[in-house]
């Protein structure tokens, strides 16, 4: 028997055989991307595919970093490298250090002739979209019956919303006899399931494995459905018609479960926040109509009679004391006035004045009172009146008086 290669040792063999072969060193190949994934690490890994055949091929972060175009599946393009083997898997692929874009690969031309189609004719229209109900109480599920998703969205429900019933319509998610069971399962919901609310999932892959998805009858059945359709196909960097004929989308099949439901936990600390916020306006209630009710018995009591009864006494009191102030004071004035006036009347008095050294001198044959000396005659009786006395004389002629002295009497 002849000797016989390990695994290990054979795939080293066809490792350093394809690094010695010089075309497969320095190459040129063109493709339509597929299945395009960047790492987190920032490696592309993606598949380079024509028809039915296919190349899986890497570009690590040294090269991504330096390059302008960032391919996307369904974009044909030209990518230079080197074709070698990874030796772990057995596999050979093309590591890449260029991509330039070549072209529109025929099944992103295809996505993009029907969209634009479906887009003119107003399917994809915001107007036309339904609002997903907020507590539904049964969930239609488009997917095959063994798809991981339609266990991840039980599992989401579970968690989230467990009230709500889940009924599934089986159908194949993937290959030719897919789209017409996708549309058969949507008319199975829409006419026998009484749902809420229908979810068409199914989880990622390349741009094959999800192109039931872009097929114009599941496109047209979503939009014809009468109960919301939310659709979760694929990876969140995944788009598909059905997604804009749709009423939402969801990045994942468990995003979807999250948009048709509630989450209980959300809604307990909701209730807990109305419970406290109901206690707390109770709490305000209470004490705002208490901090009234004292304030209405303030007022009460500056209202009763017994208070306005002795406010009107002092008042009464207050009044009386400025009346008998002000009587005192007008007493007082009219005191003084009569002093001045008994002051002006005793002045005005002629026994007063004559006091003074003034006389008061009238004609002795009729008593009229001599206001002047003009026209009195010499030898005129006259009587002077002083304060104590009165005495009788005679005018005398001004020019002889001072010469003799004569009785008059």
């Amino acid at each position: 028997m002849a000797d016989a290669y390990s695994v290990k040792k054979l795939n080293t063999y066809l490792a350093e055989w394809f690094d010695s072969n010089e075309l497969l060193q320095d190459i040129w190949v063109e493709g339509e991307v597929s299945n395009m994934k960047r790492a987190a690490s920032g490696h592309w890994y993606f598949t380079l595919k024509e028809g039915d055949t296919q190349l899986k091929s890497v570009m690590w972060r040294t090269y991504t970093e330096r390059q302008h175009f960032r391919p996307n599946d369904g974009d044909k393009v030209l990518a230079h490298g080197r074709v070698g083997v990874y030796d772990v898997q057995g596999v050979y692929q093309l590591y890449a250090d260029s991509v330039q874009q070549a072209g529109v690969g025929d099944l992103y031309a295809e996505f993009e002739r029907l969209k634009a189609q479906l887009m003119a004719e107003g399917l994809f229209d915001a107007e036309r979209k339904r609002p997903i109900p907020a507590f539904p109480r049964r969930i239609g599920v488009v997917t095959s019956a063994e798809a991981a998703a339609f266990q991840d969205i039980q599992n989401v429900l579970r968690r989230r919303f467990p009230l709500a019933e889940v009924l599934l319509s089986a159908t194949p998610v993937q290959g030719a006899d897919a789209p017409p069971n996708i549309v058969k399962a949507l008319e199975r919901l829409n006419q026998h399931g009484g749902c809420d609310v229908i979810l068409v999932v199914r989880g990622g892959g390349s741009i094959e494995d999800l192109w039931a998805f872009n097929d114009e009858g599941v496109a047209r059945a979503i939009a014809a459905s009468r109960t919301p359709v939310i659709c979760g196909v694929g990876h969140e960097t995944d788009t598909t018609i059905a997604d804009f004929a749709a009423d939402l989308r969801a990045p994942t099949p468990s995003a979807a479960a999250e948009l048709a439901t509630p989450d209980r936990a959300e809604l307990r600390a909701a209730v807990r926040d109305l419970n406290d916020a109901l206690f707390t306006h109770i709490d305000d209630t209470l004490s705002s109509a208490a901090a009234d009710l004292n304030s209405a018995r303030r007022t009460m009591g500056h209202l009763s009679p017994a208070v306005r009864i002795r406010s009107l006494r002092q008042q009464v009191d207050d009044r009386a004391q400025r009346l008998s102030a002000g009587q005192a004071g007008r007493l007082g004035l009219l005191r003084e006035r009569v002093a001045t006036r008994r002051s002006a009347l005793h002045n005005a008095d002629p026994r007063a004045i004559l006091k003074r050294g003034y006389a008061i001198v009238s004609r002795s044959e009729d008593g009229a009172q001599m206001e002047s000396s003009k026209g009195v005659m010499p030898g005129t009786g006259i009587s002077i009146q002083f304060h104590d006395g009165e005495l009788k004389a005679r005018v005398e002629d001004k020019d002889s008086h001072e010469r003799y002295k004569r009785t008059l009497f």
